[in-house]
């Protein structure tokens, strides 16, 4: 996601949903040619509940680049497998085939700064002091997140380039609960549980 998810929150939030008693907003028209637009296809997206990430790698020695990602899901138990998209042109991609060994942070319901900080392609050091973004690193070399919902750490599997974006596959070294309710994104905009 990298900087699309900044840009999509400010595009989606824009828009306008009109709720109708039996149905919203029906993009589909079987007598039109006209092909779903983008704005269509990310609104209807938008209607799913996702939970909030930052995938973490080393940039140089001691260093962090993250990337705020909603597009994180499991994909296997046996062996544990996870995925995340990222966009072809995020600064992320590259560090991650080069490390090979990325974390992912799931975000409290707290945390929206965090998500927009690392929603940027350029994360300055000192915003990142500023805002006391603390990290821990795995034996394997992988910087994890303080103070998250859950540290998940993992050794890249396989890659699946898809459109614009690249599916990155890890395989789940570790993960690690902590108590807290989870920051949402639903329809553009950050929500949490009730």
């Amino acid at each position: 996601m990298g900087r699309s998810f900044f840009f999509l929150r400010q595009e989606l939030a824009a828009a306008r949903f009109t709720v109708l008693p039996q149905r919203m907003i029906c993009f589909e028209n079987p007598m039109s040619s006209a092909p779903l637009t983008s704005l269509d296809f990310r609104r209807a997206l938008g209607q799913f509940v996702t939970g909030v990430t930052v995938v973490t790698v080393e940039s140089t020695p001691e260093r962090v680049h993250g990337m705020t990602a909603n597009s994180f899901t499991s994909v296997s138990l046996e062996p544990p497998l996870i995925s995340v998209c990222v966009a072809e042109r995020a600064h992320l991609l590259p560090l991650l085939k080069e490390r090979r060994v990325f974390g992912v942070n799931v975000l409290k319901e707290d945390q929206q700064h965090l998500s927009e900080f690392f929603a940027l392609a350029d994360q300055p050091r000192k915003d990142e002091a500023n805002m006391n973004i603390k990290f821990v690193w795995t034996p394997q070399n992988i910087p994890l997140m303080n103070n998250v919902l859950c540290q998940i750490s993992c050794r890249l599997h396989a890659t699946h380039v898809a459109g614009d974006h690249t599916i990155v596959v890890g395989e789940v070294f570790s993960a690690t609960l902590y108590p807290g309710k989870p920051l949402l994104f639903f329809r553009g905009d950050y929500t949490r549980l009730s």
